[in-house]
C-alpha cells in the first residue's frame, strides 16, 4: 500500500470542509438523533469527528518521530481495542454542551488542522496515537475516518453523504489493501471502481483472462461492508454486491476495521 501525500491530503481537507457545512446548519433536535453507532447521539458523532481533527493538529504541531513504526494494517489492527476510549472522549466532549458549542469546536478543530496540513512537509513522520506513521499513511487513515464518519452522520441525518472524490479513494484503497494483506493470495478478486482492484485469499492463482473468482462493489457499498456498517448478507441480497465464483464469499474476511 502506497499513498502520495499531495492528494490524500487534499481529500482530508475538502471532506473536512464538507462535515463542517453540515454540522454547521446542525440544532439541538438534529444533534439529538440517533445514529446507528451504538448508543451515540449525533452529537457524539460530532464530538468524535471534532477529536479527530484536534489530533491531526496535534501530531502535526509535534516533532517528527525519528522512524514510522506503524503502516496502515497496523492502525487497522489497533482500532477495535481502542473504541471503548474513542467512546469515553466522545460522550464526555458531548455531554451538556449546547449545539453553538459543539458547531464552533468543529470548526475551530477543522481550521487548525487544516493550517497545519498546509505546512508540513511530505517527510514528516507522524507521532500518532496508536504508533509513529508516514505521514502519506497517516493521511489516508484520516480519509478513512472522515469518509465513514460522514457516511454515519448523513445516515443519521438522511442526507447525501457529499464525499470527495479524492478522500473515498484513499479510504477505499487502504481498505482493499488492508484485507489484501491479511488473506494474501491470487484466487479473489475484489474490485471497487474506480478507485481499487486487488488480489486476495489463498488457493489456485490467476493468471489471466476473467478471475474465476471476483467480488465488486461501488465505493459506499465497500466503505460500509469494509467497516461493519452493512452485512454481507444484506449487500449481496440487495445487489450491492456482486459475487461470482464457488470462492467469493469473503465474509469471513469482514468487517476489515472494527
Amino acid at each position: 500500500m502506497r499513498f502520495d501525500v499531495e492528494p490524500t491530503r487534499d481529500g482530508v481537507v475538502a471532506q473536512h470542509r464538507h462535515v463542517d457545512e453540515i454540522v454547521e446548519t446542525l440544532d439541538e433536535v438534529a444533534l439529538a438523533r440517533p445514529t446507528r453507532l451504538g448508543a451515540w447521539t449525533v452529537a457524539q458523532l460530532v464530538a468524535h469527528m471534532t477529536l479527530s481533527m484536534v489530533g491531526i493538529a496535534r501530531y502535526l504541531g509535534a516533532d517528527s518521530a525519528p522512524a514510522p513504526t506503524l503502516d496502515p494494517r497496523g492502525w487497522a489492527d489497533l482500532a477495535a481495542p481502542a473504541a471503548a476510549a474513542i467512546d469515553e472522549r466522545a460522550s464526555a466532549m458531548a455531554e451538556d454542551a449546547r449545539p453553538a458549542e459543539l458547531r464552533g469546536a468543529l470548526r475551530t478543530a477543522r481550521l487548525e488542522a487544516e493550517s497545519a496540513l498546509a505546512d508540513v512537509p511530505a517527510s514528516f513522520v507522524v507521532p500518532a496515537w496508536f504508533g509513529a506513521m508516514r505521514l502519506a499513511d497517516y493521511l489516508a487513515t484520516r480519509c478513512v475516518e472522515a469518509t465513514v464518519h460522514s457516511l454515519d452522520l448523513a445516515a443519521a441525518l438522511d442526507l447525501d453523504p457529499g464525499l470527495d472524490r479524492q478522500a473515498a479513494g484513499a479510504a477505499v484503497r487502504l481498505l482493499t489493501g488492508v484485507l489484501a494483506e491479511r488473506a494474501p493470495g491470487r484466487s479473489v478478486e475484489v474490485r471497487v471502481p474506480p478507485y481499487a482492484a486487488v488480489q486476495c485469499v489463498e488457493g489456485p492463482r490467476h493468471t489471466r483472462g476473467t478471475p474465476p473468482n471476483v467480488v465488486e462493489a461501488d465505493p459506499v457499498t465497500w466503505l460500509e461492508l469494509a467497516t461493519g456498517r452493512l452485512s454481507w448478507a444484506d449487500a449481496v441480497a440487495t445487489g450491492a454486491v456482486r459475487a461470482s465464483g464457488e470462492r467469493a464469499d469473503v465474509s469471513a474476511l469482514l468487517p476489515v476495521l472494527a
